[in-house]
């Protein structure tokens, strides 16, 4: 099963989610006031979300003659993509993530420490990974999923509010109103289960991406070593200023869990990757 369909599976389930939570929480009035409070703001966060990301980690501008831009221009141009801005982060954890709503107002940062941290072989393996954030689109595919999870959590916040206030359904519910008890479980569990979906979303783009940036360099030795290196001193140097509202971004997640707290992960584990990229085939 590739990658692409895995995501549309799990964008349905996201979907299937939704919809249920919906008649069982807040009804057909409750579900379309939450879906368009959710749609207003990740539509402006979706719209914006380059300035937004850019200056919150302090990005700088680099021009032409920067290797980071060098790089950047010969695989752009070998995947056929415009040309992205390119930025560089003035923090020693070594990371990097793409950002913009399309491949015309993309945006490349990478931190000074990746910089400094791989050779040109691996950082190119990593900026090909960005790359195919890009061409695929993927900062749509993961405002798509935050927007069907924040309608899921809207409602199970009335769905509190209910409980609080002795709410008992709506009123264009024509089952003669929820059980108090199915609402109770749905805003406990509902919102437990988006997450779970919204970070496999995720996961799966990931694991799309590491496979395309590979394809585009030409092998996936580059961007598997890199992968080794960034995981290790991310443990040594975290990122000082990370959010978690911005992990997904970074093609290595800033932050490090294991066991149980390893289901909401944004990103796959390290040696999962470097799995996977071993095991491509050539074309």
């Amino acid at each position: 099963m590739t990658s692409t369909l895995k995501t549309a599976i799990l964008l349905g389930a996201l979907t299937a989610l939704v919809i249920l939570a919906g008649g069982a929480i807040g009804g057909q009035t409750g579900l379309i006031v939450a879906f368009a409070i959710a749609v207003l703001m990740n539509v402006g966060s979706y719209w914006f979300s380059d300035k937004l990301v850019l200056r919150m980690y302090r990005a700088q501008e680099v021009g032409p003659d920067h290797p980071l831009s060098r790089i950047t221009a010969r695989l752009s141009q070998k995947a056929g993509l415009p040309m992205p801005r390119c930025y560089v982060i003035p923090d020693m954890s070594p990371n990097a993530f793409a950002t913009g709503r399309d491949p015309h107002h993309a945006a490349v940062a990478a931190t000074e420490g990746i910089l400094r941290l791989l050779p040109e072989n691996e950082l190119e393996g990593v900026i090909a990974h960005e790359l195919s954030h890009v061409k695929h689109r993927d900062i749509l595919i993961s405002t798509i999923a935050a927007t069907l999870a924040a309608v899921i959590m809207f409602l199970a916040q009335m769905a509190r509010f209910a409980a609080i206030f002795g709410g008992g359904g709506s009123s264009d519910d024509r089952r003669g109103g929820t059980s108090p008890l199915v609402m109770l479980a749905m805003a406990i569990l509902a919102p437990f289960a988006a997450m779970l979906i919204q970070m496999a979303v995720s996961r799966q783009r990931e694991y799309a991406a590491d496979e395309a940036g590979a394809r585009l360099v030409g092998s996936p030795m580059g961007l598997a070593s890199a992968l080794r290196h960034i995981d290790s001193a991310v443990k040594q140097i975290p990122m000082e200023d990370a959010s978690p509202a911005t992990a997904h971004l970074f093609i290595m997640n800033p932050f490090s869990a294991r066991g149980f707290t390893s289901l909401f992960q944004t990103h796959p584990p390290t040696e999962e990757r470097i799995k996977a990229l071993m095991a491509i085939r050539p074309n």
